[in-house]
């Protein structure tokens, strides 16, 4: 009963927080806006019980609303604050600047041990990345590229044609990331066979920013990624799921599910880890042509086959532009 009552009282809290929100002029960064965003984010950090599948269907309509809205407000402060760094000489050196630097830095950690428990190239790192909806300030890879994956190179998809100029800018005066980081310009739904040539894909949270938009971009990724190639979601847990948009492991046809962390501070999203399913071949042996499924098991070690769920404390040049 107690427990209920909580649930009550922060849903009551939440939609208060929509209706203020809602009715303001504009997300771009100001004192109101700013304000209640981080009290919506302080409500819903704390551990919650809540099930979003028993909410109201009013409560529901609101939460799509809100998470919509935090996309909106969360592109308008990456892109001012990807101005603001654009003014320095060496952007790069001035990213605690940015006033969630500090987090991007625990979820990529996390997300790079994650990724490495399961990525199983001989113990070495992924060649090529792709990180779908980077951002006019694409942190995520950015941070991954600095500290964790020195190696690899680094391809940003974003629909936006000015957010991936201002995220190049950023990196272009860096003699390492801009000749690791290439840029496109491009819907991924109208990318194909370029899936294919990724070790790993990213897909941030807030693309696909309902179910039926989130279920279309990974039967899209299902279609053309390689086999074997690793697919990492953000999701969200909790009262969290008022923020980011909830990704469930039935959702991710034509992926084996690995591994859901979810972080209890103040790393708002949760990871999903999966790989992509083989798919079925002929074999033609002279005599007879076989179908035979070539299972994930049966070229992964048995330590993937299992979905495991996890929670997680805190661990703690030239310019490639491309518009397809």
């Amino acid at each position: 009963m107690e427990s209920l009552q909580r649930e009550i009282i922060l849903i009551e809290k939440v939609c208060e927080i929509y209706h203020k929100i809602s009715k303001l002029d504009s997300l771009k960064p100001s004192e109101d806006v700013d304000s209640l965003f981080t009290e919506l984010v302080r409500t819903c950090i704390p551990p919650s019980s809540i099930n979003i599948a028993t909410l109201p269907a009013d409560v529901q309509e609101i939460r799509s609303k809100l998470i919509r809205l935090c996309g909106e407000a969360e592109g308008h402060l990456e892109a001012h604050f990807s101005a603001i760094l654009g003014s320095f000489p060496n952007p790069l050196q001035h990213l605690n600047e940015f006033p969630y630097y500090s987090n991007y830095l625990k979820l990529s950690r996390l997300e790079f041990d994650i990724l490495t428990e399961h990525y199983s190239a001989s113990g070495q790192s992924p060649k090529r990345l792709a990180f779908v909806g980077s951002g006019p300030m694409p942190l995520s890879s950015i941070v991954l590229a600095s500290y964790h994956l020195k190696d690899t190179i680094f391809h940003n998809y974003d629909i936006d044609s000015m957010a991936n100029s201002m995220a190049s800018h950023l990196v272009s005066s860096d003699p390492d990331l801009s000749q690791r980081m290439v840029f496109h310009t491009a819907n991924i739904m109208d990318v194909t066979d370029e899936l294919k040539e990724y070790d790993v894909i990213f897909l941030a949270a807030l693309v696909g920013m309902d179910i039926d938009e989130k279920v279309k971009v990974i039967d899209h990724l299902a279609k053309y990624m390689a086999p074997g190639a690793l697919l990492m979601l953000r999701s969200a847990h909790g009262a969290r799921v008022f923020l980011y948009p909830v990704v469930d492991a039935q959702q991710l046809q034509g992926f084996e599910v690995l591994s859901v962390f979810h972080p209890n501070d103040d790393v708002i999203n949760s990871v999903v880890i999966s790989r992509k399913i083989a798919e079925p071949v002929t074999i033609d042996d002279g005599y007879n042509h076989h179908h035979h499924e070539w299972r994930i098991d049966s070229i992964m070690p048995l330590s993937c086959k299992y979905c495991e769920f996890k929670t997680f404390n805190d661990p703690l040049g030239q310019m490639k532009m491309i518009d397809n």
